[in-house]
């Protein structure tokens, strides 16, 4: 990639132009200058760690999970037993006051929050983190800034470097051109794209929220200083940059202003530089949109964008195989072949910070004899709750009650069946609830890609219902499972009596034997197979493994002729309990949620 080129390729080469350009050489320089002997030490390795099979990572708020970075310093040792190499700490550089979009609404990007201490002692904790094994991630907000941040303040003293930072216009009339194609992303609680502000009597694009005002990356010194932070912010110790919201950032009079083809000419440009200067980084992407779409952000062998993206696909295909006791749908639509280039890899999860939105193959529903739209409120109301017979304990979020439209909120253990089954003081459910989220974290911890738990899930968390107290969050169901880490809890992890014993335990035990057997990297792609049987996920490493895992509460029997080419007949041996695996009459049985690591 000639950066050079793509930088006047993208914007021109007038004489303003060229004074951006070796402005963005000055900055590329100086980081380069400034950067630490012990980080050049680690660039000397280059950034394939990332494919390793001893990736497993955690997410966590500091706030909620230790309440300061000072705390948090106790807990290194908690994520190091369970085996973690990798922390995404979620929003902590400094945001506004008051309502902030859970610390996405950045004023600062080199400072961090108050609430969570001081820059200083996050590169502190980040040097801890380095030296027990763990890398550190965290969000890098790129579409927007918060009203309040330093650039907006220095265009509202009038200095001319910050005129066309952001989106604005005098009057409604191209505000009303763009609307005209793009989508709302929060049509209930943040309507339209734009705000008027009487104070500078202009109007902003404000696709988020009022509060967040979306960057001009038409302009190349806004390209020049997020890149100017972001590598600032990896010569403090910062390993992978979780780049948010990425499909938004370049916008078209004309288009909704979603996965236009310059957004991947940017984030090419942004990783190319880091390449040069920090080769140890690597950039995780953040696109919840349709399959085809996420694997471009991935970028080609001529043109590399992100190393790591989330798979959102397979987190909601898990759930719906969960509610519905039937594979089908996670089988056929992970069979599909998106191209995803060979260094590209999956972040796998169960649970994130956000809700779970039913996005599915429509056509492979279809062709299943399943109406989409039909399918879709089955999912919403099991995974509330509604449903006859659901094990789930959750809410609704974004509701709409005309179409009834609606993403659903919870922790893995509530939506899992284990709330439900403690208030009925049923220790069958429990049992079954237990089976289901082991059963889920076996599916993230094998399958191709670098696994994320969420925390508190680790130890079976459940719902925190207190959130509808706390004025600032009670209208954002979202904070149902963003509740503050029970530490008395995980004291219980040890004591395989309890539930958090019990799940702590065999999560640990399942990433200890991820990261001591090669065929867990991510160059090992996963290929489904079919078994015939409706209740069995079936996958394989390239042959040299393969995952049963049963996804009904009831015993199945897997015919095993649908993967004789693995060594069989004979013996297989199960990674996990170490017990060797027959075949009866070439039948394979399976318990209640089971599942099996063979090889």
């Amino acid at each position: 990639m000639d950066l050079e080129n793509s930088y006047y390729e993208l914007y021109g080469t007038n004489d303003i132009i060229k004074y951006r350009w070796k402005q963005l050489l000055s900055i590329m320089e100086h980081a380069k200058n400034t950067r630490s002997s012990a980080l050049k030490q680690a660039d000397k390795q280059g950034n394939s760690w990332y494919q390793s099979e001893k990736m497993v990572g955690m997410m966590l708020y500091v706030d909620k999970f230790s309440e300061n970075l000072v705390e948090f310093e106790k807990r290194i040792d908690y994520l190091a037993e369970l085996g973690i190499t990798y922390v995404h700490f979620m929003p902590l550089l400094k945001s506004r006051e008051g309502n902030n979009d859970g610390g996405y609404a950045v004023s600062d990007y080199l400072k961090v929050d108050d609430k969570f201490g001081t820059m200083e002692q996050l590169e502190r904790v980040m040097k801890l983190l380095k030296e027990k094994g763990i890398r550190t991630c965290i969000d890098f907000v790129l579409n927007h800034t918060a009203k309040e941040h330093i650039w907006v303040k220095k265009f509202k003293e009038g200095e001319p470097d910050y005129n066309d930072m952001y989106f604005m216009f005098d009057n409604d009339t191209i505000p009303k051109e763009y609307e005209k194609n793009m989508t709302e992303i929060f049509p209930e609680v943040a309507p339209g794209n734009f705000t008027y502000y009487p104070d500078i009597n202009k109007y902003v694009m404000t696709r988020f929220y009022e509060f967040q005002w979306d960057l001009n990356y038409h302009n190349p010194q806004v390209f020049n200083k997020i890149v100017e932070v972001m590598l600032t912010l990896a010569n403090k110790g910062v390993d992978i940059f979780r780049l948010d919201a990425i499909p938004y950032m370049w916008k078209e009079l004309g288009t909704n202003c979603m996965n236009l083809p310059n957004v991947h000419k940017l984030i090419g440009m942004m990783y190319h530089i880091v390449q040069q200067i920090c080769p140890s980084v690597i950039f995780l992407g953040e696109a919840i949109v349709e399959p085809y779409e996420i694997v471009k952000y991935f970028g080609n062998n001529q043109w590399k964008e992100c190393n790591v993206m989330y798979n959102a696909s397979f987190m909601v295909l898990l759930w719906n195989s969960m509610a519905t006791r039937n594979v089908q749908l996670m089988e056929r639509s992970l069979s599909i072949d998106y191209g995803i280039p060979a260094d590209g890899t999956w972040i796998n999860y169960v649970r994130c910070h956000d809700d779970i939105g039913w996005g599915f193959e429509k056509e492979i529903l279809k062709d299943l004899g399943m109406d989409p739209e039909m399918h879709k409120q089955y999912m919403i109301q099991y995974m509330e709750g509604k449903f006859p017979g659901s094990f789930s304990i959750g809410e609704l979020y974004e509701f709409n009650p005309e179409t009834k439209d609606a993403r659903n909120s919870g922790t893995l253990a509530s939506l899992c069946g284990l709330e439900q089954a403690i208030n009925e003081k049923h220790i069958y459910k429990i049992e079954l609830a237990v089976k289901r989220i082991l059963l889920l974290h076996a599916m993230i911890i094998s399958y191709t890609g670098i696994p994320l738990l969420y925390s508190g899930d680790e130890i079976g968390q459940l719902n925190n219902w207190g959130y509808k107290t706390i004025p600032e969050y009670a209208s954002d169901s979202r904070w149902l499972h963003r509740g503050a880490m029970d530490w008395k809890d995980a004291e219980k992890r040890k004591d395989l009596s309890t539930v958090q014993g019990q799940i702590f335990t065999r999560i640990q035990n399942m990433i200890s034997i991820r990261k001591s057997n090669v065929f867990f990297s991510s160059k090992y792609k996963a290929i489904p197979v079919h078994t015939g049987n409706p209740a069995i996920f079936c996958f394989h490493k390239e042959d040299k493994m393969l995952v049963l895992a049963n996804f009904s509460e009831t015993e199945q029997w897997v015919d095993a002729s649908a993967f004789d080419w693995f060594g069989l007949p004979g013996e297989m041996q199960d990674l996990i309990t170490g017990r060797c695996i027959r075949s009866y009459n070439n039948q394979i049985q399976l318990g209640p949620y089971e599942y099996l690591w063979l090889v």
